[in-house]
């Protein structure tokens, strides 16, 4: 088995329908298995893919399990020599996963990769970042990132980054994390301390770590309709997720005095994300900053 892909789904029934359509579609010339993990979805998502996509490995989660767990899930059963982490609102547009798999054959140092990914009307999504300081987030906490961007600020969100260019990177998104099996082995797979937000940017700190290399590769991309799911909450529980993953990071990476000031700075951000969804205000994801 050359590729495993594992989808994490909430209550993206139709977006996942495209997804999956779009793998067996245009996946040609790759022995490959996918996984669809529900975290117990209202929808029909389960109902549908069992149905339309037999082929599915489907794992139907009776609670809510949250992105890094249900991904481990998949994971311990996943048998591909590289692992696909892809979220539900994407589309190929292309046989991308070949490109993918043969740029990795041919480039046995790269452990960790992504590729290009665009929104549904072409324009590209930046899903490259560097590794987080608390400059940059004490910023982001506190909303500054709308309307002031320092130095700190431009580094995190690869203001610089050339998306033209195949090279090593520091953080890339969640939404498509392309790994060999025995890298995210040794990792431990995803960290399960944290629910949702936070894990992507912690799994590519620890594999830094451990010197492994994560690569942006421009040969090929995808459509990302981006935050699906996360639409379907308040802006107050969002923003109550964010802060913890972020604490989470802080303390394990930075130490409890990072960790400290988070927490402290947390309470503004989450007073700013109420003031949000009273007036309906859609904050800009980072990726668009």
């Amino acid at each position: 088995m050359q590729l495993s892909i594992i989808i994490v789904s909430w209550n993206v029934k139709d977006l996942l329908r495209k997804n999956l359509q779009s793998i067996f579609k245009l996946t040609q010339g790759l022995d490959f298995e996918v996984f669809v993990v529900d975290n117990a979805s209202k929808d029909g998502s389960v109902q549908m893919v069992a149905s339309e996509f037999p082929k599915v490995n489907l794992i139907a989660s009776n609670q809510n399990l949250g992105f890094a767990k249900a991904n481990n899930l998949a994971l311990e059963q996943a048998q591909g020599k590289y692992i696909l982490f892809m979220n539900p609102d994407m589309e190929l547009v292309e046989n991308s996963f070949k490109v993918l798999v043969d740029w990795l054959e041919a480039s046995p140092k790269v452990e960790m990769a992504t590729c290009q990914l665009i929104y549904p009307d072409g324009l590209r999504q930046n899903n490259i970042k560097n590794n987080p300081g608390l400059c940059d987030q004490i910023l982001i906490l506190l909303k500054l990132h709308h309307f002031w961007q320092p130095s700190c600020l431009k580094k995190y969100l690869a203001k610089d980054f050339d998306y033209t260019k195949e090279q090593e990177v520091k953080q890339i998104m969640g939404a498509f994390v392309l790994v060999k099996n025995e890298v995210i082995k040794d990792l431990g797979g995803w960290d399960e301390d944290y629910y949702l937000w936070w894990e992507d940017l912690d799994l590519c700190k620890r594999a830094q770590d451990k010197g492994y290399q994560i690569w942006y590769m421009p040969q090929t991309k995808l459509i990302h309709h981006e935050a699906k799911s996360f639409a379907q909450q308040m802006s107050l529980e969002k923003q109550k997720r964010f802060n913890r993953g972020m604490a989470i990071y802080f303390r394990k990476h930075f130490g409890l005095l990072s960790c400290l000031v988070v927490m402290l700075l947390s309470y503004i951000s989450l007073g700013l994300a109420w003031v949000s969804q009273v007036f309906k205000i859609r904050p800009k994801s980072q990726s668009k900053i």
